[in-house]
């Protein structure tokens, strides 16, 4: 049998790295790699624009992505943020003639693997158990995204930010001696765009969550959650 790795992303089977595609086997996975278009993006630099007709479903090899959304105020609203084995644009392999209705960037150097809708429905029509995981992933990210808006609609910046680090504990998070350490996905800024308001705020109310003992940091890149439950009680 072919080796089951994508020579092109020199990541391994990027495939393999998808739950949606993870039941299949290696012969099934080196399918659905012939069909992937591979593609690289510079940190900063736009993937998709809202707007844009959807035809294309995006998988992360490596890398880092935020989907993103202006607020009528003309202000960046980040929605998502996607990483290694994550992928999206999923919506458009349900209808025909769809647009995307958000901008994606790269947090960081990316390497993408993209499927067509119409490779997409041909793996789909070869393995049906892809669509009933399709829809596990899109029913979680309706969650996530009604949370984010329940958070949103709180005026409690402290709230919001707590909220946003159990995320990303959860997401992210190795537990060590310390507590729950996290690789920041996203700046400071970034992190303010993400819960609404401004980045004053999330250095005022890190440094508040510090001084509480709840959490630490390494450098500019970690952050140590030390109470979780105590974190959980803001929210």
């Amino acid at each position: 049998m072919r080796e089951c790795s994508c020579g092109k992303c020199n990541h391994g089977l990027c495939a393999k790295k998808v739950p949606i595609f993870s039941f299949l086997s290696d012969e099934e996975l080196i399918k659905i790699i012939d069909k992937t278009g591979h593609k690289s993006y510079k940190k900063g630099e736009m993937l998709i624009s809202q707007g844009e007709k959807s035809d294309t479903l995006f998988i992360i090899n490596s890398g880092q992505v935020k989907l993103t959304k202006l607020t009528p105020e003309g202000k960046e609203q980040i929605v998502h943020i996607f990483s290694e084995g994550d992928f999206f644009g999923e919506l458009s392999l349900f209808k025909s003639e769809e647009t995307y209705n958000f901008d994606a960037y790269a947090i960081c150097d990316v390497n993408i693997c993209t499927l067509s809708k119409k490779e997409m429905n041909e793996i789909i029509m070869a393995n049906p158990e892809i669509s009933l995981k399709l829809l596990q992933v899109i029913a979680k990210r309706l969650t996530e995204t009604e949370n984010l808006a329940q958070n949103l609609a709180t005026n409690d910046a402290e709230i919001r930010i707590a909220a946003m680090l159990i995320e990303f504990s959860e997401k992210y998070g190795i537990k060590t001696k310390e507590g729950i350490e996290i690789k920041l996905p996203i700046n400071r800024e970034e992190m303010a765009n993400y819960v609404g308001v401004t980045r004053e705020t999330i250095s005022r109310k890190l440094n508040s969550f510090e001084a509480l003992g709840i959490i630490g940091f390494r450098g500019n890149k970690f952050l140590i959650v030390k109470e979780i439950e105590k974190l959980k009680q803001f929210c």
